[in-house]
């Protein structure tokens, strides 16, 4: 005879608190189809990366808007976990905004979420793909609030507001805040695109956070070379000649 499956271990994300308990109660009713454990509640995107970072978790009930960190960006921070668990996304969108979840195979609950929808989708949920949030996140975009890496096993958020530069390097991007240097595996281009109202390029590798801009000089010793400086930065960072008079009127008006 097969031993049973363990429960699955289900995490609740949802800013508000009566949608949280409302998927408990439905949780609770899917038990005779489902065997689940509730491992914990979140009432925001990043209370859940804490959780799940010291909690095992195997599916994520997700919420899509929420202020700050929504519920599409917490998703592409949990792919990037070692194991990172299935997610089914709550959501209030109507069926023509929830065409972009069924292109991507991306299983979703339309609140109110009722108790056998609810257990066919934990019985099937999978890791998303990091294309299939991509493709989520140009049907609903959205800039990130936060970049992250893995470093040592465990998850780091860095800020985007705390950001300096963005410089790209090989094959990766270094991200300089005050404090210090981190290495992303993102493409600057696709940075540009997201963060364009945020950053100002300077040359073909770098963007600068555009209000942290204090100084644009000359370079030392060079006919046509620039440079800026940034607020907590004592760096000179290269302005080509290509980026330097738009750079230089964008400056004037801030």
């Amino acid at each position: 005879m097969n031993a049973p499956h363990p429960p699955l271990r289900v995490l609740i994300v949802d800013d508000e608190a009566p949608a949280r308990h409302r998927l408990r109660d439905v949780l609770a009713d899917c038990a005779g189809q489902l065997a689940t454990s509730i491992v914990g509640e979140a009432a925001s995107g990043m209370e859940a990366l804490e959780l799940v970072q010291r909690q095992a978790v195997d599916a994520v009930l997700l919420d899509i808007r929420m202020p700050g960190m929504d519920g599409l960006e917490c998703a592409s921070h949990l792919n990037r976990l070692a194991a990172p668990p299935a997610i089914v996304f709550t959501t209030a969108y109507d069926a023509y905004a929830c065409q972009a979840f069924d292109l991507n195979a991306v299983d979703y609950l339309v609140k109110p979420v009722r108790a056998e929808r609810l257990a066919r989708a934990l019985a099937r949920a999978h890791r998303l793909s990091p294309a299939a949030i991509d493709h989520l996140r140009e049907a609903h975009p959205k800039a990130r609030t936060h970049l992250s890496l893995t470093e040592k096993g465990r998850m780091v958020l860095i800020p985007v507001a705390d950001i300096l530069y963005l410089k790209a390097e090989l094959k990766y991007v270094t991200v300089r805040t005050g404090a210090r240097e981190f290495l992303i595996e993102e493409s600057l281009a696709r940075l540009e695109s997201e963060f364009g109202e945020v950053f100002a390029r300077i040359h073909r590798n770098c963007l600068v956070a555009a209000d942290r801009i204090r100084e644009i000089g000359k370079m030392p010793g060079e006919d046509d070379g620039h440079f800026v400086r940034l607020d907590g930065l004592d760096e000179r960072l290269a302005v080509s000649r290509r980026q330097y008079s738009g750079l230089r009127e964008k400056f004037k008006s801030m």
